[in-house]
């Protein structure tokens, strides 16, 4: 097992009170597989994620529980000097907002590489060609000659090349990315999305995409999580949950998607917003937009429930969810 999150719980101190972001959220990624984490905004899909690569804001965040084991060592439990070295050689995060990530009043070459120069303790030149290198991996048109530009001078596509670069450049074990085709038009996220699926490949990495489209995960994901309310509800190979999701809020998330035999047909919305998260609501989260809550959604909270050996729904009624 690469990565193996277990029964993680974070939550953020504010003055307006606790807000209890992931709870109790476990979930495990093998070498060279796809895990897709799924879900509306603010379900904690990020948050875990910063929790797992040890850049949760602290304060106000502050993880309260769990273990993050990563190739059999639980992250939670080192020192930040040794955080520093397990980010970038064994794990490595691509953010959504490339612009944001990047520095400004850096070239391109110099920031990809620092990572070379810091890490490996190579000399400057050595450093520059093997950014080049990356540049090319990455299929950015005439790398050497825009080593010298600065992130504004790359489109949004080419800026996500590169943090995709940056990535990759000591080779982790893992990579995390998170809403990486955020803002790029279809065409481009598609190349994204080859590019990062091809490149698993040929290094046999772990990935943990985290996003809200399902539509982008259908093709390159071998399982799915979805979160909602801090809380992994539903898990599954990602051709059986297309095929039959098992809990009523991936059947809503799957209904909402624009469907070319739907034509004319007004499209499907979840009723209601996600919970305030620090006030969820008793019971199972979800139930005050559940179409097929009962009375004990409002008391008892639903364990993940085993569907299959491979699958889990937290759902009272996962039988009649999956019936349709």
């Amino acid at each position: 097992m690469l990565l193996d999150v277990r029964d993680l719980h974070v939550e953020f101190r504010t003055r307006d009170g606790i807000a209890k972001a992931v709870n109790g959220v476990t979930y495990a990624v093998d070498a060279g597989e796809t895990l897709a984490v799924l879900g509306e905004s603010g379900s904690g899909k990020s948050v875990t994620a910063q929790a797992v690569m040890g850049i949760l804001d602290t304060p106000p965040g502050r993880i309260t529980g769990g273990e993050v084991l990563f190739q059999g060592r639980d992250l939670l439990r080192l020192g930040e000097r040794e955080r520093r070295k397990v980010r970038g050689a064994g794990m490595a995060m691509i953010f959504q907002d490339a612009l944001s990530a990047l520095n400004p009043v850096l070239t391109v070459g110099d920031q990809l590489a620092e990572m070379f120069t810091v890490h490996r303790g190579m000399s400057r030149k050595g450093a520059r060609a093997k950014a080049v290198e990356l540049m090319d991996r990455v299929r950015i048109p005439a790398a050497k000659e825009r080593l010298g530009q600065y992130p504004h001078q790359f489109s949004g596509g080419m800026r996500q090349r590169i943090m995709i670069a940056m990535a990759l450049a000591l080779e982790p074990a893992l990579i995390i990315a998170d809403e990486p085709t955020t803002a790029l038009d279809v065409t481009v996220q598609a190349q994204v999305m080859d590019l990062l699926a091809e490149l698993q490949r040929e290094l046999g990495m772990g990935l943990i995409l985290i996003t809200h489209d399902l539509g982008v995960v259908a093709d390159v994901a071998d399982r799915i999580a979805v979160m909602y309310a801090g809380r992994i509800v539903e898990t599954a190979p990602v051709h059986d949950l297309y095929k039959a999701p098992a809990h009523p809020y991936t059947r809503g998330l799957l209904d909402s998607i624009p469907r070319l035999d739907r034509k004319g047909r007004e499209l499907y919305a979840i009723k209601g917003l996600p919970p305030n998260l620090m006030h969820i609501p008793s019971g199972c989260a979800f139930h005050p937009r559940c179409p097929m809550a009962q009375d004990v959604c409002t008391t008892d909270e639903p364990d993940l429930f085993d569907v299959r050996r491979d699958r889990g729904s937290a759902c009272f009624f996962y039988r009649e969810c999956l019936r349709g």
